[in-house]
């Protein structure tokens, strides 16, 4: 479903195979990277399900689906630029595809949109930021894979400097009002989310 999905964006666009296949074997090879165990190819997959059951409520269905495939193509967990230089390749791939620019300017400033995690102006963004999020407010078995496999992703770090930080990024979601900007996620995820965070931080 991932790679017929991209293929079939792409297509709207060029004719040119040689490129979507060149387009998707980076994509593939990006976040099949063995250092990464969360920002994988799962993670695409998993928002694309999500979005999907919103599809009829986006307007630019486009935009939303290349933000998905490169919003996290460079993730390093040493750095803390990964949004800036997902959205700079980005814009990159999506200028060689000869896209229009008001197109190539909505996925980047989505990309950068998940710096963040604030409520945009934009609903578009918002249910594409609520999709990013959404593994919080999975089963408790789905959500401890998630946050194993992100301590995977930072394992060059011990525990006496991972877990102030993971704390206090689990504090910053319960914090906030809403986790969930999007009526639809709010009720299908919040509650949920929330009482998995709490988890997490209580085993922490």
């Amino acid at each position: 479903m991932l790679k017929e999905t991209f293929v079939s964006l792409l297509g709207r666009y060029t004719r040119n195979t040689e490129l979507i296949d060149e387009l998707w074997t980076e994509i593939e090879k990006s976040y099949s990277d063995t250092k990464r165990h969360y920002h994988t190819l799962t993670h695409l997959q998993n928002m694309l399900l999500q979005l999907s059951e919103v599809k009829s409520n986006i307007l630019n269905w486009d935009a939303v689906l290349f933000s998905l495939y490169y919003h996290d193509l460079i993730y390093n967990s040493l750095k803390s630029n990964n949004e800036e230089k997902s959205a700079e390749v980005a814009a990159e791939r999506m200028i060689r595809l000869e896209l229009p620019l008001a197109l190539i300017d909505h996925c980047k400033n989505q990309i950068l949109a998940t710096k963040l995690h604030q409520k945009s102006e934009d609903n578009d963004t918002n249910y594409f930021l609520d999709a990013d999020l959404s593994i919080l407010g999975q089963s408790w078995e789905k959500y401890v894979d998630y946050y194993k496999n992100v301590r995977k992703e930072y394992a060059i770090y011990p525990d006496l400097i991972y877990k102030p930080g993971r704390k206090k990024v689990l504090q910053h979601f319960l914090s906030m009002e809403r986790i969930f900007k999007t009526e639809y996620f709010r009720q299908k995820l919040e509650a949920t989310a929330k009482e998995n965070l709490k988890k997490e931080l209580a085993l922490l």
